[in-house]
C-alpha cells in the first residue's frame, strides 16, 4: 500500500514538474517569437487553469449523485436476497484487500451487462452493477469485475481523470487564444477590425482542433487506467478470472460507455481511429496484457 502511495505521489510530482517546465521555460520562448506579451499570457493561463480545474472539481464532486439519478441506481442498505447479500459481502472483502473504505453498493435495472465505480475520493465511492450482469455472469466472473471496479477506486482514477481533464481544458482554451492572436496578427499595436475578425473566426476553430488533440491524450490515459484496473483485479482473484470475465463481456451486448469520470467495464473491439478516441482498450488487448502478468 505504501508503495502505491509513493508511485502516485511521484507521478503527481512529475506531471506538475512537466507542466511547470512547459509554462515557464519552453512556452514563453515560443511566445516571444510571436511577439506576444509574456506577462499577459501567463495571467491568462492561470485564469484558464483555475477555470478548468474548478469545472473538473465540480464534475467530480457531483459524479456520484448525478450517476445515481441518471441511471436510477438503488443503493443496498439492507440486502433483500442472497444475490444482494453476496454482492455486498464480496465488495467488502475486496475493499479490505485494497485498503479502501467500504463503498456504497448499488444496482440499476438494465439489460446491458455492465458495472462502474464513481465518487470524489477513495473513501466516498459507489460501486454499482446492472441487473443483467448480476443475473448473467457467474459469481467467479462477477468477482473479477468487482475487483476491477474496486481497483479504480483504490487507484483514485476518478479524481485523477478529473485533474487531467481540467489541465487539458485549460491548455485548450489558452492555446486557442494565443495561437489565434498570433495567426491573426492581433497584438498590442494592432487591434484593427481585420485582426479582430480573424481572431474571432480562428479562435473557436482552434478550440475544436486543440480539444480533439486533448481528447486523444485524455482517452490514452483512460485506456491505460483500464489495464491497471484489470491487473488490480488479477491481484485479488488471479488473471484467469479477469480473462474469463472479459470473455463473458465480449459474448454479450456492448455496454454503454460513461463519459462522466466513472470507471466502467466497457467494450471496444474496433481497430480504427475510433479506438484512439475510446475510453477503453479492445478486449483482445486487455486479455493479451493480462496473459503477460505472472501467475
Amino acid at each position: 500500500m505504501l508503495f502505491q502511495y509513493i508511485k502516485r505521489a511521484a507521478l503527481f510530482f512529475l506531471v506538475n514538474a512537466l507542466c511547470t517546465f512547459l509554462c515557464y521555460i519552453i512556452i514563453p520562448v515560443v511566445l516571444r517569437l510571436f511577439g506576444i506579451d509574456i506577462g499577459e499570457s501567463s495571467s491568462m493561463l492561470l485564469m484558464f487553469f483555475a477555470y478548468g480545474m474548478i469545472g473538473s472539481a465540480i464534475s467530480v464532486f457531483l459524479s456520484k449523485p448525478m450517476v445515481k439519478k441518471s441511471y436510477g441506481v438503488r443503493t443496498i442498505s439492507v440486502p433483500r436476497n442472497d444475490d444482494e447479500r453476496w454482492l455486498v459481502d464480496t465488495v467488502k472483502y475486496i475493499a479490505g484487500k485494497k485498503g479502501v473504505k467500504m463503498p456504497e453498493v448499488g444496482i440499476w435495472q438494465s439489460s446491458e451487462v455492465n458495472a462502474f465505480a464513481t465518487g470524489w475520493n477513495r473513501d466516498d465511492a459507489l460501486v454499482a452493477v446492472s441487473s443483467a450482469i448480476l443475473s448473467r455472469m457467474s459469481r467467479d466472473e462477477l468477482k473479477a469485475v468487482l475487483g476491477h471496479e474496486l481497483s479504480h477506486v483504490a487507484n483514485g482514477d476518478m479524481v485523477t481523470m478529473g485533474i487531467i481533464q481540467g489541465i487539458i481544458n485549460a491548455f485548450v482554451l489558452w492555446l486557442s487564444v494565443i495561437v489565434s492572436r498570433a495567426l491573426s496578427g492581433m497584438n498590442d499595436r494592432n487591434r484593427g477590425a481585420g485582426s479582430l475578425a480573424g481572431y474571432y473566426v480562428m479562435q473557436p476553430v482552434l478550440q475544436i482542433v486543440f480539444g480533439l488533440l486533448g481528447t486523444i491524450v485524455v482517452r490514452w490515459f483512460s485506456r491505460w487506467r483500464e489495464y491497471r484496473a484489470d491487473a488490480g483485479s488479477a491481484e485479488v482473484y488471479g488473471k484467469d478470472a479477469m480473462i474469463a470475465a472479459l470473455q463473458a463481456l465480449r459474448s454479450g451486448p456492448e455496454p454503454e460507455k460513461h463519459e462522466d469520470g466513472t470507471g466502467c467495464l466497457c467494450i471496444n473491439d474496433a481497430f480504427s481511429f475510433m479506438e484512439l478516441m475510446s475510453t477503453h482498450p479492445t478486449i483482445e488487448k486487455r486479455i493479451a496484457a493480462l496473459q503477460k502478468l505472472p501467475n
